[in-house]
């Protein structure tokens, strides 16, 4: 049997010149139920009592694992490329991320 390759799908995009620039997070918060999940995409500075969503977005349980798989295979080509990435502190409150929390 002689297999034929398969044709390369070519996804068109198009992006605003204002969501071009992109939005700097250094924060995300995943909630989600049985059919969804929600990520909220924020930004925490030093000094600001609380941090700021930026963007909202809502997956398909089906659309988070590919972005998992996709994303899990970027990190690896990015490390091939550039190393190992180092993760200094685990994820946890805002102290933990560089920054001291405010004192209320």
């Amino acid at each position: 049997m002689n297999e034929q390759p398969k044709p390369v799908r070519r996804l068109d995009v198009e992006i605003k010149p204002e969501q071009a620039e992109g939005t700097y997070s250094n924060l995300v918060l995943v909630a989600h139920s049985s059919s969804e999940f929600i990520l909220d995409f924020a930004r925490m500075l030093p000094g600001l009592p609380k941090a700021r969503v930026l963007s909202r977005i809502i997956m398909s349980p089906q659309h988070v694992e590919l972005l998992r798989r996709t994303l899990e295979e970027n990190i690896k080509k990015f490390e091939a490329r550039y190393g190992k990435i180092e993760v200094k502190d685990q994820p946890g409150p805002p102290k933990e991320m560089g920054f001291t929390a405010p004192q209320h």
